[in-house]
């Protein structure tokens, strides 16, 4: 029997893990995000995480007191959950996939991030140049 086109729309097309300044452009700032990520996270069919590092990231840069940035990590992650998205937890292959990381830079913070994507095979949405650059070809990138 062949597959009904709506059983088709609720599979998702593809999934996405989105770096911390993209978590924090989408709830705040979508102005930031190019019309390609919008594009990507309007579509009902896609599948869109976040990371518990990206929360840690967020809590310890407000914990710290700098005047450009107060974000409200438990805020954050209750928005995004009621927005759908699912919350990638760190396992002990993310963390040994840290070894094979190509050269980017040492934010530990990015290269948790990096092989999460690699070791889920999703794509990893982001606008750092470093990782850009430095892991096109080891992990699908999306550019912001």
């Amino acid at each position: 029997m062949p597959v009904r086109k709506e059983a088709l729309s609720a599979i998702p097309s593809a999934s996405y893990l989105l770096d911390t300044h993209i978590l924090i452009w989408a709830a705040g700032q979508p102005e930031k995000l190019s019309k390609r990520v919008i594009d990507i996270l309007i579509d009902d069919n896609n599948r869109f995480f976040f990371s518990p590092a990206s929360l840690q990231e967020i809590s310890i840069k407000t914990a710290l007191n700098k005047p450009d940035f107060n974000i409200d990590a438990r805020a954050l992650a209750k928005g995004l959950q009621e927005a759908g998205y699912l919350e990638l937890p760190i396992y002990a292959r993310h963390a040994c996939g840290l070894a094979d990381l190509p050269a980017m830079h040492k934010d530990p913070f990015d290269r948790l991030l990096v092989a999460q994507a690699k070791a889920e095979a999703i794509s990893f949405i982001t606008n750092d140049e470093k990782i850009i650059n430095g892991c096109a070809g080891y992990v699908e990138i999306v550019s912001c």
